[in-house]
C-alpha cells in the first residue's frame, strides 16, 4: 500500500506528539536536577557538562542515521524501538551510581531520541495533507515552548517533592509510564509507512562526525580540571585530520551520488554557510546558557530545583507567545530583519540579566528574574525562526530537504557541544574567582561576546541582500524542522 493514501487518526497523531513532548520535556528537565545530581554522585562542573552534552551530541550524530533507517525499514516499527530504548536508557539513569555510568545512559537516551524524531515528522508528513497537515505541523512546533516550561516546574517539583526517596531519579523514572502508554497504542493508531526506495546509511560519515564531535568535546569539557595541561591540550590535534576527512569521505560519496549526511556541494552555498553560523553561535549559547544559569541559581545562590524551574517560567512562556503570535505576523520581513531584531532583543535581555544578578544576589527568584528572562526568550523565538529559512534562501527547491537536515544536524551538534563550551568558561572562572556570581555574570558576557558576532553578521548580510528576493514560499513549504 502506498504511503501516501494511508491516513493518520487524530489519535494516532496525539501518540506521535506525545513521543515528541517526551523527548522535549527530558531535554529541558535536566537543567533543575544538575545540583541534587552533582551533591548524590558527588559530581564535579566537568563532568556535569558531560552528562548534558551526551544527549544531544548522540541525538545530532545519529539524526541522519535514524531518518534513513525509518524509511528503510517502517517508521512505525523503529519508532517503536527508539520508545523501548529511551524507556530503558531512562531506567538505566534512574538507578545509576556514578557519573559515568549516568553519561552513557544519557548518550544512549539520544540514540533513542535520534531515531524517534525522524519518524514523527515524516509519519505527519505522508499521511496528513492540507489543513489536518498544516494543524500538525503547528502543533508540532509548539510542543518545544510548552515542554520547556512543563519540564522546568514538572522536574523542580518531582525532585522536590522526592518521592519514595527518589530524588533527582524520578525525572528519569517517570519517563517509563509514559513509554509503556505510547508502546500500548502505537501499533494500532499509527499506520506503518516507509520511504519509496531504500537509503544507505552513511555510517563513515556518521562515525567521523562522532569522532569530531568527540574531539572538540572532551578536551573543552575537561580543560580546567586539568588546567589546560599538554596532555588536554593533545586532544585538539585529530580535529584538522578529521575535518579532512570527513569532507573527502562526503565529496566522494556525493560524486558516485549516495547520500552523505553532510554534502559538501551545499557547504559551498552563502546562506547554508550563514545557516552554520547561527547554528554554531546561537545554539551553542542557548544550551550553554542553560545549563550555566541552572548551576549558578542552584549551586551558587542555593535555590531549590522548583525554585529553579520556576525562575525560568518568565522564559518559556515568553519564547512561546512569541513564536506563536508576535513572529507569524513578520512573515513578509526579510527573515535577517527579524534576526537582527532577535539578536538586539536578547542582547538587551542579557544585560538585564547581568545587571539583575548583581544586584539581587543572593536572592535572585521568579519576580526579579522577569523583565530579563522574558526578553531573552521573546528575542530567542525571532532567530530560531530564521534559522531555517535564512539557512536555506540560496538553496535550489530540489535540495530543500536534503538543506534542512543538514542544518538539523549543525543545530543538534552545537546544542550539545554548548554546555562544553560556555560549562568550561563557568568551571574556569569559578577556580579562579570561587564566586558562582562572577562565573555566571561571565559565562554571560561571553554569550554577549557571541551575539554581538552573530549580530555583525547579520548586519553584513541584510545589507548585501538589498535587492535580492526572500526565500520562496515554495521552498518555505519544504523545511522540515526536527527539533
Amino acid at each position: 500500500m502506498s504511503s501516501a493514501k494511508i491516513s493518520l487518526g487524530q489519535f494516532g497523531l496525539v501518540i506521535l506528539l506525545a513521543g515528541q513532548l517526551l523527548l522535549q520535556l527530558d531535554f529541558s528537565i535536566i537543567n533543575v536536577g544538575l545540583a541534587a545530581i552533582s551533591a548524590s554522585l558527588k559530581a564535579s562542573e566537568t563532568e556535569l557538562e558531560l552528562f548534558v552534552s551526551a544527549y544531544g551530541l548522540a541525538f545530532a550524530i545519529c539524526l541522519a542515521m535514524g531518518a534513513r533507517l525509518g524509511d528503510n525499514f517502517g517508521r512505525r516499527r523503529i519508532f517503536a524501538i527508539a520508545v523501548v530504548m529511551f524507556g530503558l536508557a531512562s531506567l538505566l539513569c534512574g538507578v545509576a551510581n556514578s557519573v559515568m555510568f549516568l553519561v552513557a545512559a544519557r548518550a544512549l537516551q539520544g540514540l533513542a531520541a535520534a531515531l524517534m524524531v525522524p519518524q514523527i515528522l515524516a509519519t505527519i508528513h505522508v499521511t496528513l495533507s492540507g489543513r489536518d497537515h498544516a494543524r500538525a505541523v503547528a502543533l508540532y512546533g509548539a510542543i518545544g515552548g510548552l515542554a520547556f516550561i512543563v519540564g522546568q516546574v514538572l522536574g523542580g517539583f518531582l525532585i522536590s517533592a522526592n518521592i519514595a526517596g527518589s530524588g533527582w531519579r524520578s525525572i528519569f523514572l517517570i519517563n517509563l509510564p509514559i513509554c509503556v502508554l505510547i508502546l500500548l497504542c502505537v501499533w494500532r493508531q499509527v499506520p506503518e509507512t516507509r520511504g519509496q526506495r531504500n537509503v544507505p546509511v552513511d555510517w563513515s560519515g556518521t562515525i567521523t562526525l562522532a569522532l569530531l564531535t568527540l574531539s572538540i568535546l572532551l578536551p573543552t569539557a575537561l580543560g580546567p580540571s586539568l588546567h589546560w595541561s599538554w596532555t588536554c591540550l593533545l586532544g585538539y590535534v585529530p580535529i584538522l585530520p578529521l575535518t579532512a576527512l570527513l569532507w573527502r569521505i562526503e565529496r566522494s560519496k556525493e560524486e558516485r551520488g549516495s547520500f552523505p549526511i553532510l554534502p559538501p556541494s551545499l557547504v559551498r552555498i552563502s546562506s547554508m554557510r550563514f545557516g552554520g553560523l547561527i547554528a554554531i553561535i546561537f545554539f551553542t549559547s542557548w544550551s550553554g546558557f542553560m545549563f550555566v544559569f541552572a548551576l549558578t541559581l542552584q549551586s551558587g545562590a542555593g535555590l531549590t530545583p522548583l525554585q529553579s524551574g520556576d525562575a525560568l517560567i518568565a522564559l518559556g512562556a515568553s519564547y512561546f507567545l512569541s513564536a506563536v503570535v508576535v513572529v507569524p505576523r513578520l512573515s513578509d520581513v526579510r527573515r535577517e530583519a527579524v534576526l537582527v531584531a532577535g539578536c538586539l532583543i536578547q542582547m538587551v535581555g542579557l544585560c538585564l540579566l547581568i545587571v539583575t544578578l548583581e544586584w539581587v544576589w543572593p536572592n535572585p527568584g521568579l519576580v526579579n528574574l522577569i523583565p530579563a528572562t522574558a526578553l531573552i526568550g521573546f528575542g530567542q523565538a525571532f532567530i530560531v525562526n530564521c534559522f531555517y529559512r535564512a539557512g536555506l534562501a540560496d538553496v535550489p527547491h530540489e535540495h530543500a530537504g536534503s538543506g534542512s537536515a543538514m542544518l538539523a544536524t549543525m543545530q543538534q551538534v552545537s546544542l550539545g557541544l554548548g554546555p562544553a563550551i560556555l560549562g568550561a568558561v563557568f568551571a574556569e572562572t569559578l577556580q579562579h574567582s570561587n564566586l558562582y556570581l562572577t562565573a555566571g555574570t561571565t559565562t554571560i558576557m561571553v554569550e554577549l561576546g557571541l551575539m554581538v558576532i552573530l549580530l555583525a553578521a547579520a548586519v553584513h548580510r541584510l545589507l548585501s541582500q538589498r535587492g535580492v528576493a526572500p526565500v520562496s514560499a515554495e521552498v518555505e513549504a519544504m523545511i522540515v524542522v526536527p527539533e
